[in-house]
């Protein structure tokens, strides 16, 4: 039986994940060019396709990401019509985050077009898709537990 420590480069799961990541990064860029949206710009956007209306705090916890990496990605997203950002009436403190019609609009062609890309590119069908999906998130939560986070 293999360890799982091999020491080829090759063999080594986080070497695959890191490329693999550098690759969907790649992947994304050139599916959603026909929006204009970068890949984190997309993953702003599902959030808020899941529920519209979030404050900023909200969303940068839901994206892991830091508020201060967030802001300008959101200005941009304003910028380009798909959301708006407004103070929350009863807290001036808290910025509401909510998609436009275009923002709304947009989502089943966002969805068609990648799921599209992901059948004929990639040569995944949805099976495999929810599969790998599911291998990932064991991983990461063993990870998780690993590092505390």
């Amino acid at each position: 039986m293999e360890q799982m420590t091999d020491t080829r480069l090759a063999d080594q799961l986080c070497f695959s994940i890191y490329n693999t990541n550098r690759l969907f990064a790649k992947f994304y860029q050139k599916a959603l060019e026909p929006y204009q949206l970068t890949y984190t710009q997309y993953i702003v956007l599902l959030a808020l396709w899941e529920q519209d209306c979030k404050t900023l705090s909200d969303l940068a916890k839901e994206l892991e990401l830091a508020s201060n990496t967030l802001t300008p990605l959101l200005k941009r997203l304003e910028t380009a019509g798909w959301l708006t950002r407004c103070r929350a009436e009863n807290d001036q403190r808290q910025l509401m985050i909510q998609l436009t019609e275009k923002g709304k609009e947009q989502k089943s062609a966002i969805e068609k077009r990648l799921e599209q890309c992901m059948n004929e590119q990639v040569a995944i069908d949805v099976d495999q898709y929810y599969r790998m999906l599911q291998d990932n998130q064991r991983l990461m939560e063993g990870l998780k537990d690993y590092v505390g986070s």
